[in-house]
């Protein structure tokens, strides 16, 4: 009906008046609406959750405060002392264990550890140091013996990979996903496997055979997800870097919520293969793999190996002059239906990074309005739901949450789940019943995303700096995800759009939690919002001891 109707070719220019107004009016109607069911249907399910889901709670336990100074370097400060024999990796590795065994109990972040064998590790780079040339090292081993953590989505040769789903329970990877394998060959020791939502397709990382992930600065509050456990384990200072993936905002959302950097890198870099789920459909156009850490300076090494003979393409070597980029800052996306507002302290501190930048570079920061980004939500639901170009649909969820052959029904999983016998949790299933309902793609949302990549195409061009927040409001309670579940649209826009984004931390709320912004540049030029990362790292202090917070 909309496609007619945009289509209609007016008598007068009074009647194109009138049509246009009739379609927007019409719009409004059908967003609030719509707006109104799914908020409606995603309550009951959140009511339902809250009435039968059992009761847990941390109480009032705090994370410890970090007292070992190996915990407050770097990666690379790491990998330069132990190639300068002024630490050992072992002394390193051993550090981040303790503060692992320390930490994870309250916010089970990691899921399963291989110490004794990064102890093993550790000490194999020590020998080695001490018998090769350490110039020869550093080039060849830029992350000589630090320590990784590294989500359970991707494949880590001996650990689980099941990506929280029971009907996977015993799955053990047998070799390493290719960004894993050139991160250790590049001489990192990973320690062990992080939590995910389940299946990846939420942002709250909870599932039935992990169990719940906190967040490092208010354990009654998640992480985000689908990255949760990496974002939570990074930002309760028991991990320097870690790898995510990303096709809604399972990096920037968990790496905001827990405090931390996280870089959404430009589609087809680095490689997404040997990750659970594996992409299928458009999806591959939109997964994005890249780098998670605590500290801005590691970001760009952390892409340069991770790319591989890809890294290339995004001139990473090329010097980024700050002021001679142009910056945009759009506060909100408009005011769509279906997304909350954004909160008051994520608008005055993304107002305050653009006086800074005014202040400190000279430059002008121009706040701009895309009428387009009020559909975020609906074009990336559109989106993601498309053939490849070879008219091979996505993989339904329901396919790949059941076991080979055996598909989950989601109507039963419901009705399981009311009784305490699914297998699946609340969001999973949840997803499984939105996905049988998703209606045909509407040329309105496709015309809407083909204006707007081109509107921000345009206005980024090779050295246009955005920016806009990193989510609507900071790391919620527990399970309150269900009752707002398109805030993610904030973050997924950008998967549809193909654009490289970083979000960096900026210190935190009146109630103690994570603030942030999203740093958003065109295509291939990762390499100018990493270096914005180092800058707002500096101007605004990046990654706090949440036990010292």
């Amino acid at each position: 009906m909309l496609g007619v109707i945009a289509h209609a070719r007016p008598h007068t220019h009074n009647s194109a008046f009138v049509t246009s107004a009739g379609i927007i009016m019409a719009l409004t109607r059908i967003e609030r609406a719509q707006a109104w069911i799914l908020r409606a249907f995603m309550g009951v399910l959140f009511a339902l959750f809250r009435l039968l889901a059992p009761r847990r709670s941390a109480g009032s336990a705090k994370l410890p405060p970090v007292t070992n100074p190996l915990l407050l370097m770097s990666a690379m400060q790491l990998s330069q002392r132990i190639r300068r024999r002024e630490v050992s990796s072992v002394d390193v590795v051993q550090a981040y264990i303790d503060r692992i065994q320390n930490v994870n109990p309250l916010l089970n972040a990691m899921v399963q550890d291989r110490f004794a064998a990064a102890l093993l590790e550790a000490a194999q780079v020590d020998k080695l140091i001490q018998e090769d040339n350490v110039s020869v090292v550093e080039d060849r081993l830029p992350l000589l013996g630090v320590p990784i953590s590294i989500k359970e989505a991707f494949a880590l040769q001996g650990m689980p990979h099941t990506t929280g789903l029971v009907s996977r329970r015993g799955v053990l990877s047998v070799g390493d996903a290719p960004p894993v394998a050139l991160l250790k060959r590049a001489g990192a020791i990973p320690l062990g496997v992080t939590n995910t939502s389940e299946i990846c397709m939420w942002y709250e990382s909870h599932n039935r055979l992990y169990g719940v992930c906190r967040n490092p600065y208010d354990l009654e509050r998640t992480p985000g997800g689908s990255s949760g456990g990496e974002g939570s384990i990074l930002g309760g200072g028991a991990s320097v870097i870690g790898i995510g993936s990303d096709i809604g905002g399972s990096i920037r959302i968990p790496s905001f919520f827990s405090g931390v950097f996280g870089h959404k890198t430009t589609p087809g870099v680095v490689s997404n293969d040997c990750q659970y789920p594996p992409p299928s459909g458009c999806h591959q156009d939109y997964l994005s793999t890249g780098p998670m850490c605590r500290y801005a300076e590691d970001l760009l090494p952390m892409l340069r190996i991770m790319a591989g003979p890809n890294a290339d393409k995004l001139s990473l070597s090329k010097n980024v002059d700050l002021r001679k980029l142009r910056y945009f800052s759009i506060p909100h996306d408009g005011g769509s239906p279906v997304v909350c507002a954004v909160d008051k302290q994520l608008l005055q501190v993304q107002r305050r990074v653009v006086e800074r930048l005014e202040a400190d570079l000279g430059v002008k920061v121009q706040e701009v309005h895309l009428p387009g980004l009020k559909y975020s939500f609906q074009i990336w639901n559109t989106f993601m739901g498309l053939p490849d170009k070879d008219g091979k649909p996505p993989t339904p969820f329901s396919v790949l949450m059941g076991q080979p052959g055996r598909p989950v029904w989601p109507l039963w999983e419901l009705a399981k789940w009311m009784i305490g016998r699914s297998q699946h949790t609340m969001p999973a299933i949840g997803l499984m019943l939105f996905e049988t309902i998703r209606s045909k793609p509407s040329h309105f949302i496709l015309q809407q995303k083909e204006m707007l990549q081109k509107e921000l195409e345009e206005l980024l061009g090779t050295d246009g700096i955005l920016l806009y927040p990193s989510h609507s409001q900071p790391a919620p309670k527990h399970y309150h995800t269900l009752f707002a579940p398109f805030n993610f649209a904030y973050t997924g826009i950008f998967n549809i759009l193909g654009m490289p984004v970083t979000q960096c931390p900026l210190g935190l709320s009146e109630e103690g939690l994570p603030l942030g912004v999203q740093v958003v540049t065109g295509k291939l030029q990762d390499r100018q919002s990493l270096a914005m990362a180092l800058y707002l790292e500096k101007s605004f202090g990046g990654w706090r001891d949440p036990g010292a917070a």
